[in-house]
């Protein structure tokens, strides 16, 4: 995602160079930003507003430093690629999220600047992007109030540190729920005289080193940010690894236990 997109965008506007391919559905929140989002994310995809896939928020963001939301693209079947995204923020771009072994399902928090269309978009094998969205009203300011972290003394010496659960598998597809913590301010450097300082990449594989899903992730994540996943590890995997990294080179190591499932692992003791 390009770090100027908001200076891209009013270029794109006073140039008329927004989407220029084939007529797309009219947009259903109708957005000021949706024709110069639409290429600037999807290039000459295919687009199609799509109730099947959703997004759970609150009506009304009662803190602007941490919205809850979760983005569900499931009905949909097979999804390649996710991308949640707030047209009005200053970086529009919340997380992409590749379910590579995982359902294409994700929770989080993050961070809104004032009211503002909420969406996901779901990439399905036929190269069609599926968007679904709601209206987030907000006082706003969450992208630009400098983080809580730094008021700790000792705050850079817990800077990726990893706190995570994993439930034990269930349903006939033995999908695991993961949820987890990496501690980080993720600065959007829209402060001043404090730099851009947050994480940009995540991978999670299984203790077989197959790699379940990938997140691009992005500053409008709140500080600290939590992610719930629904992962399906090999059916030997009695753990599981998250890496990544950050803007600044820093990087997130964790290593998370499994639930032990008995008979999970021929021959293996607990």
């Amino acid at each position: 995602m390009n770090r100027h997109l908001a200076a891209a965008a009013l270029l794109a506007v006073l140039s008329g160079s927004a989407w220029a391919g084939p007529p797309d559905p009219a947009d259903p929140l109708a957005s000021v930003m949706w024709d110069v989002l639409r290429p600037e994310l999807f290039g000459t995809a295919p687009v199609q507003f799509d109730e099947r896939v959703t997004v759970t928020a609150p009506d009304n963001a009662e803190n602007a430093a941490a919205v809850p939301v979760m983005a569900d693209a499931t009905a949909l079947g097979a999804v390649e690629e996710m991308v949640l995204f707030a047209d009005l923020n200053p970086f529009p771009v919340i997380l992409r999220f590749q379910p590579l072994a995982a359902k294409p399902v994700i929770a989080t928090r993050f961070k809104v600047q004032q009211a503002t269309p909420l969406r996901a978009a779901a990439r399905t094998p036929d190269g069609v992007w599926h968007i679904g969205g709601k209206l987030l009203d907000a006082a706003g300011g969450g992208c630009t109030a400098a983080p809580a972290t730094y008021a700790a003394a000792d705050w850079a010496d817990h800077v990726g540190e990893v706190q995570a659960r994993a439930w034990t598998p269930a349903g006939e597809d033995k999908t695991t729920r993961l949820r987890f913590l990496v501690r980080h301010p993720m600065d959007t450097g829209l402060v001043a005289g404090i730099p851009a300082y947050f994480i940009e990449a995540l991978t999670l594989r299984d203790s077989e080193g197959r790699a379940l899903a990938r997140l691009q992730t992005a500053e409008p994540l709140s500080e600290n940010p939590v992610f719930t996943l629904e992962v399906q590890p090999g059916p030997g995997a009695r753990g599981l690894t998250l890496d990544g990294r950050d803007n600044q080179g820093g990087e997130v190591k964790a290593a998370i236990p499994l639930p032990w499932v008995q008979g999970s692992v021929q021959g293996a003791l607990p």
